[in-house]
């Protein structure tokens, strides 16, 4: 098929929705598929344009079968509600003229765009309409629900409710909507899209990209760990994680001699959480680390943490747990179980109350002092890692979809 790609986040990018992105688009390309994607400049999750992306118009280029444009668009160093709406506005329109060339000169059989962003979404239905093609959303985070839980948008106010009527009115109006776990699955359907428009599509763990290691991280050498445990959270550093209990914890356990919290990423909250961790001996900052050393880096923990705020738990799904439990290692996440993130985690390590950093602490000494509990859980982490996220099966499970799609009935447009 002929398919039309829009999305913010995209490679150079290395972590969150622009890995998941990149790699759809190249792997559908080696299926076969004739994939164009316009996407923004990279800026992830340092929310800064690296150098030799700055300035000029649309860039294009030709990268592992996919051929790409990338448009310019605002970047705030401070991303609060209103410049984050600018932020998404810019790169929607900027994409605009871009996505109606690429809709006249590709004719594709099918538009697809990925949700952050939504208000970009607006630009893949007009071009998806010109096109006379089927249109897709595929729904990595409900951005208007994350920022009210989160705090960067007022609950009640003008802006959420012109918010939430956008974000109905774009979800509604595709073909089809996917997106990566049931429960935000089921949260589609509360906007009025009938059931059998709506699909799982799961982030995915690389075949062979992440598995337990037998011998010692080489980072516990690099960074000076002299613990035999490391307490590991690895990701964007931001508001909606709630990671700021990591502290916390961190505090509460600083007595324990055999215990280092590592901290390793970037994101607008980290000068924070370092000025809030500072005086700790216990724990150890470090910055994004590259991709081809993931596997070592997920393997450095004897124990993950993933922080969630609560009102987030069925909004998002935190695309690193996938690897995390690839690499064998139990996970001590904050959430409640009857959630999405609850029921992935249930079985793979300990769950406790979102807020709670007596309770965290306490499953974290559990999970490293009970022997039989800590093996059971890391075993359980594998076999989930390759039941749910099997990359083979998720995407032999997206092309039939994706062709069936294509070639049912009218578009919506």
């Amino acid at each position: 098929m002929r398919i039309l790609f829009l999305g913010l986040n995209y490679a150079p990018e290395e972590i969150g929705i622009a890995r998941y992105s990149t790699g759809m688009c190249e792997e559908l390309a080696r299926r076969g598929h004739q994939i164009e994607a316009i996407v923004g400049k990279p800026y992830y999750p340092d929310w800064e344009v690296p150098e030799e992306y700055r300035g000029g118009g649309a860039r294009q280029s030709v990268e592992n079968g996919v051929k790409i444009t990338r448009v310019p668009h605002y970047v705030p160093s401070d991303p609060g509600g209103a410049k984050r709406i600018i932020h998404h506005a810019t790169f929607g329109l900027s994409a605009l003229l871009p996505m109606i060339r690429a809709a006249r000169s590709h004719k594709p059989d099918l538009v697809m765009t990925i949700a952050p962003s939504t208000i970009g979404a607006a630009s893949a239905r007009i071009a998806a309409r010109m096109a006379g093609a089927k249109s897709w959303l595929h729904i990595q985070d409900f951005e208007v629900g994350a920022a009210l839980a989160t705090g960067l948008v007022s609950e009640g106010g003008m802006v959420s409710r012109l918010a939430k009527a956008f974000e109905k009115w774009v979800v509604t109006g595709f073909d089809h909507v996917s997106s990566i776990s049931f429960e935000m699955c089921r949260k589609i359907g509360t906007y009025g899209v009938p059931e059998d428009r709506v699909s799982e599509f799961r982030n995915w763990v690389e075949g062979g990209e992440v598995y337990p290691l037998d011998e010692p991280s080489a980072y516990r050498q690099e960074w000076n760990i002299q613990t035999p445990h490391v307490a590991l959270y690895s990701g964007n550093i931001a508001n909606k994680q709630g990671i700021d209990i990591l502290v916390d914890v961190a505090r509460k356990l600083e007595d324990r001699t055999d215990l280092t919290f590592v901290i390793c990423g970037n994101g607008p909250n980290r000068a924070m959480l370092e000025q809030q961790a500072a005086g700790l001996g216990n724990i150890q900052f470090h910055n994004l680390q590259p991709m081809e050393r993931l596997n070592e880096l997920m393997n450095l923990a004897t124990v993950h943490l993933l922080p969630q705020k609560a009102d987030a738990a069925d909004l998002v799904l935190p695309s690193k747990l996938t690897n995390m439990l690839a690499s064998g290692r139990p996970v001590a996440a904050t959430a409640d179980r009857d959630t999405g993130l609850g029921r992935e985690v249930d079985g793979c390590g300990l769950l406790v109350p979102p807020g709670d950093p007596d309770a965290l602490a306490t499953a974290l000494e559990r999970l490293i002092d009970d022997e039989a509990l800590y093996t059971s859980s890391a075993l359980a982490a594998v076999q989930r890692a390759d039941e749910r996220w099997n990359k083979d099966n998720i995407f032999g499970a997206l092309d039939a979809q994706l062709r069936s799609v294509a070639s049912t009935g009218p578009s919506l447009a």
